[in-house]
């Protein structure tokens, strides 16, 4: 907490540069007021109000008036105009005109509603689009230490008839019972929602022709995307159907971590951001062309001091009007590191905030000004993936075909020890054998996401099929385990993809961004098929729930209680120890033995009891044995207790 503090003040000049600003539209039933913010070389903008959120005339063309505004060194212009009269259910659009040239008509960069693709914003009273008991609606008090991460996309996880969900690729999806039992069977406590704000990709007015993309080419930042409500014609739907899902998963007390693309836009040209401040929005290399950190054709200027107040104006709006509970930063390595520690300090200590510590191209500021993950030291409060773990266990980013721990590659045990305390600093990892990072970026464990697959790339199954010719279903099914108990006995925060739990397969496609739904849907079968594989997980995740030990949550707390134990090539072992965290388990040894043949171990005399082997878990018991050498089953893992 004294870090939180510090940061506090470091940052409180530039919050004090940020406070909420007046959205581009108040309603009331008497009289609407628009406003609209502009580089100070604006000659004009002009309103259009319309009857419809697409085609149709404008029934009304307004000229706004301005006045000058000294928030940047630019020296903006603010325009504005009131319209008498109730104007609810009405359109509209700004058109700014810089010089001779107009920029083209745009909803603004701060739509909070939207008609049909998001091309004209909507005129609405919020309120009216509140559930019933939305006054009451709490964020689950859940520690990040104690978090348990579902990554998951609307349409992968309901389409299939295989799911018996109703409102297939929906919001409403998530408040079906179905839906809400399997949560709660599994056992995870926070569902990370891949974009669902409004963006591009996906044709709201031909949602009867399947489409599919995973959302991160952003139009709107602050309205619910419409392809996955029930009518996306009428606005204030798709914004009371995501806060009627968001209350479903609040009642279960499962929060819900919303991932936010800011690091760049759909386009250049056609943006909101470029229809309203000309290349104010967007980072220039030396020689006036677009930088490109995002692998997109653009990236934003997080640094810029507009942009930062729409960024931590925007994280703001989805935890106050839509209760979120967190936020997963795309290319957060995108990101100047003074926005991002200015949007923690912004937001509830609980709203829980992580990020991918990387980007995907060279960025026009240095990388020690970055988000990246080896600059989260100097991010208190916010986590990042841990690609170490993520690829020691299961192979190289680089090379589908190429295995790792799992499939008896050596050289990768110091890394999936690294993963285990969290990227903390420990005595006993050996920093120079980890494979991508040079010192321990963690300052706490609760800073490292750990995980094994995401959307991004091949899932589990498919990585295991592709990096060890031969395999076997058993083998799958057991090194499949393997490596989620290696993600969930890790002291980082743990993360898995949707439908692991049921043996997902992409049939080996690895960018599946815009595959179709015979791709990407979850087989909900596979939960008939292989029944050991969802008790394994929800009995895995239920004994990490259970066991304070295994998610201390402070680093001191790492360093004293987690030892290492002697291992080999392909076997990890390590022991917690003196009621670790509290846990009424005096010590817990864990082994991991991705070897064809059972290996031993040396563990402490005495009787443990077994409470994993074999792929099966029992925290009372299946079992037990006397300490010295014990045997640790081949491609699985072993837990024992005291």
């Amino acid at each position: 907490m004294k870090t939180r503090k510090l940061l506090g003040l470091a940052v409180a000049a530039l919050l004090s540069l940020n406070a909420m600003a007046s959205p581009e539209m108040t309603y009331t039933p008497q009289a609407t007021t628009f406003k609209v913010t502009t580089l100070g070389t604006a000659r004009g903008v002009t309103l259009r109000l319309y009857d419809q959120g697409l085609g149709g005339k404008a029934t009304k063309t307004l000229k706004m008036t301005s006045r000058p505004i000294a928030r940047t060194q630019g020296g903006e212009l603010e325009w504005s105009v009131t319209v008498k009269g109730d104007l609810k259910g009405k359109f509209y659009t700004f058109s700014v005109q810089e010089g001779k040239k107009s920029l083209g008509e745009t909803p603004g960069i701060w739509a909070t509603a939207v008609g049909v693709n998001g091309q004209r914003a909507a005129v609405l009273d919020l309120a009216d689009t509140n559930p019933a008991g939305w006054d009451t609606d709490r964020r689950p008090a859940i520690d990040a230490k104690d978090l348990v991460l579902y990554e998951l996309h609307h349409r992968d996880f309901s389409i299939d008839p295989s799911s018996g969900l109703q409102h297939k690729g929906k919001y409403l999806a998530l408040t079906e019972p179905r839906a809400i039992a399997h949560l709660q069977a599994l056992g995870v406590n926070a569902v990370h929602i891949l974009p669902s704000f409004d963006y591009a990709s996906v044709d709201e007015t031909r949602l009867d022709v399947p489409q599919y993309n995973w959302g991160y080419d952003p139009v709107n930042y602050n309205v619910p995307e419409g392809g996955y409500s029930t009518d996306p014609y009428k606005p204030d739907v798709r914004i009371r159907e995501f806060k009627q899902m968001v209350q479903a998963l609040h009642r279960a007390g499962i929060k819900v971590i919303l991932d936010v693309v800011y690091n760049h836009t759909f386009n250049i040209d056609g943006s909101n951001f470029q229809r309203t401040m000309p290349d104010y929005f967007f980072r220039r290399n030396a020689d006036g062309t677009y930088s490109n950190g995002s692998g997109c054709g653009n990236e934003t200027a997080s640094e810029r001091e507009l942009m930062r107040q729409f960024m931590i104006e925007s994280v703001k709006y989805w935890v106050d009007e839509y209760h979120i509970d967190g936020f997963r930063f795309d290319l957060m390595g995108v990101h100047d590191i003074a926005t991002m520690n200015a949007i923690r300090q912004a937001l509830p200590d609980d709203v829980f905030i992580y990020g991918e510590g990387w980007s995907a191209g060279g960025c026009a500021l240095p990388n020690d000004q970055l988000g990246m993950k080896a600059n989260i030291g100097r991010m208190a409060g916010i986590a990042a993936f841990s690609d170490d773990i993520r690829d020691a266990l299961r192979g190289p980013w680089d090379g589908d075909d190429k295995a790792a721990f799992l499939g008896r590659v050596t050289g990768n045990e110091e890394s999936i020890k690294f993963g285990i305390a969290g990227g903390v600093q420990h005595p006993q990892v050996d920093i120079s054998k980890v494979n991508y990072s040079q010192h321990h970026w963690a300052t706490q464990p609760t800073q490292l996401i750990s995980y094994v697959s995401c959307h991004d790339d091949m899932c589990l199954v498919d990585r295991l099929r592709a990096s060890i010719p031969g395999i076997t279903e058993d083998e799958l099914i057991r090194l499949d385990l393997l490596a989620q108990t290696a993600v969930f006995t890790s002291q980082g925060v743990p993360f898995m993809l949707s439908g692991e739990e049921m043996l997902r397969t992409k049939l080996g496609v690895h960018n599946s961004y815009n595959s179709p739904d015979s791709i990407n849907h979850l087989d909900w079968g596979n939960l008939e098929r292989y029944p050991q594989v969802m008790a394994y997980y929800s009995k895995l995740i239920a004994l990490r729930k259970h066991h304070p030990a295994f998610h201390l949550g402070d680093a001191d707390l790492v360093r004293r209680h987690l030892e290492f134990l002697p291992g080999g090539d392909c076997l990890v072992a390590f022991r917690l120890k003196n009621h670790a965290g509290g846990d009424r388990w005096g010590d817990i040894v864990v082994a991991l033995n991705a070897n064809k043949q059972p290996r031993t171990i040396t563990v402490p005399d005495g009787r443990w009891t077994v409470v994993c082997r074999n792929i099966a878990i029992d925290e009372n018991g299946l079992g037990t044995v006397d300490g010295g050498q014990v045997t640790v089953p081949a491609q699985s893992a072993v837990i024992i207790v005291k």
